[in-house]
């Protein structure tokens, strides 16, 4: 009896992870009032240069003791104004933060730390753009923002479980900038949120964990160059 009892609370405590995992993140005015706190000139060049974000190590989702890991992420531009910095005079704001809307971010390569549950993740935006902000100070600070529903995640195999990431509406996932060459963008156990619906092993209803992920920011029209928020 003891082993039917664990398995079930085991793939709860799974499932709960998963949900509260992909509250990602990764609009534009949600972020831009998050980092506005320390509301200052900010300046990002090169204006109306492409840019990519590219993960570096792992993108991890924590929620208790349960951790999901996906090694592959990106934002990449294509056509329109997504992943594009302002031309001047839009790359610079004399007191606040700098934004630019972005491609949803791709995630792949992901595993749970819980056996017999596999996913899929769908990043979408339907409901709003996602967007990157920049605010100069010390430290740089910036940040990702996730438009209504922009992430769902499907588990399946031993718990079955639909997972809406910022289901309410945009939230953002704020972090420190680096310029370097490249320049980064570190998320450091930021808090997500997510909602979920499925069968009975899912723990319907809202969940929170936290997100960890650092993304190579880089210049694409002139690969020479590099992405650099300044005062």
């Amino acid at each position: 009896m003891a082993r039917h009892a664990t398995r079930p609370r085991a793939l709860l405590t799974s499932a709960a992870a998963l949900a509260a995992s992909f509250g990602l993140a990764l609009a534009s005015a949600a972020t831009a009032d998050a980092l506005s706190a320390a509301a200052g000139p900010t300046t990002v060049t090169p204006a109306g240069h492409r840019f990519s974000a590219t993960l570096t190590g792992n993108a991890v989702f924590t929620a208790g003791s349960t951790t999901m890991t996906c090694t592959v992420s990106a934002s990449v531009p294509s056509t329109g104004a997504n992943n594009q910095i302002p031309a001047a005079p839009g790359n610079h704001n004399a007191a606040g933060p700098v934004s630019a809307p972005i491609n949803p971010p791709t995630f792949s390569g992901c595993s749970t730390s819980i056996g017999g549950v596999s996913v899929t993740v769908t990043s979408n935006a339907t409901n709003g753009n996602w967007s990157i902000s920049a605010q100069h100070g010390s430290p740089v600070t910036a940040g990702l923002t996730i438009p209504k529903g922009g992430v769902v995640l499907k588990t399946s195999g031993l718990a079955s479980c639909t997972i809406t990431a910022s289901p309410t509406g945009p939230s953002a996932v704020n972090g420190t900038w680096t310029n370097g060459a490249p320049s980064s963008l570190a998320i450091t156990n930021a808090p997500v949120s997510a909602n979920v619906t499925g069968g009975f092993f899912c723990p319907t209803g809202n969940q929170t964990a936290t997100f960890s992920a650092k993304y190579q920011v880089k210049d694409v029209t002139d690969p020479a160059q590099q992405i650099t928020v300044t005062g």
